[in-house]
């Protein structure tokens, strides 16, 4: 009889158990605990991590609301009559008002101190103190007036400089800069912020009348800390 016309054998033989592992009610009570600890741990740092979600949240809304915006400074008037009359060394007068700006909605702003300067080419021909130490309350404006003269010693032009003026003038156009240097603190209810240092840049220029140019009026100055 060939091998393909065999009948098969079942194979009687008993086969082996899985071995069943028997384990004591300590083992599972120590399984459970470490489950019901695994849960709880979750949980509390689910709710751990809400929490500073929430107060992330709630801090940069404040932050928001409450970010000191530097003051906004613009350029009003400015004014150089004497360039229209003949003997104007003698009597050379530089008068200016810029608003000032504070635009935070619940932050006031303390001026500790406040000084101008006038520039002619990038070279100080004046300075003068401006307004005494006030508060600016939230979402108001103030107007800084000044003036620089010959005879109160706040204007220094020769005669040499004031030529220069005439020269300009000519052409139709001066150009100057009027810089102002203020210390200032932030008020945020009852708390008050360190002292800062701020500059104010502004470019101006007047016609041939001495009187500010209509395209230079109402423009925005420049503001740093340092």
């Amino acid at each position: 009889m060939s091998s393909s016309d065999r009948l098969p054998i079942r194979d009687t033989r008993p086969q082996p158990q899985p071995v069943k592992h028997h384990h004591s009610a300590r083992y599972y009570a120590q399984r459970v605990r470490e489950s019901f600890t695994t849960r709880v741990t979750k949980v509390l740092c689910a709710i751990f991590l809400s929490f500073l979600l929430v107060a992330l949240i709630v801090f940069f809304i404040v932050w928001l609301s409450l970010r000191p915006h530097r003051p906004r400074f613009h350029m009003i008037d400015f004014t150089v009559p004497g360039l229209a009359q003949k003997p104007g060394l003698d009597n050379a007068v530089i008068t200016f008002n810029v608003t000032a700006r504070n635009s935070n909605q619940h932050i006031g702003i303390y001026y500790d101190s406040m000084e101008g300067f006038v520039y002619y080419k990038d070279k100080q021909i004046g300075s003068t103190p401006l307004l005494h130490p006030f508060f600016q309350e939230p979402k108001t404006t103030t107007v800084v007036y000044g003036q620089f003269g010959i005879g109160t010693a706040t204007l220094a032009v020769n005669s040499t400089r004031w030529k220069e003026f005439v020269n300009d003038r000519q052409h139709g156009t001066v150009h100057f800069r009027l810089g102002i240097m203020s210390v200032i603190r932030f008020k945020v209810s009852t708390w008050k912020s360190v002292h800062h240092k701020m500059h104010v840049n502004c470019d101006v220029a007047v016609g041939s009348d001495g009187l500010i140019l209509p395209a230079w009026k109402n423009r925005k100055c420049s503001v740093y800390f340092s």
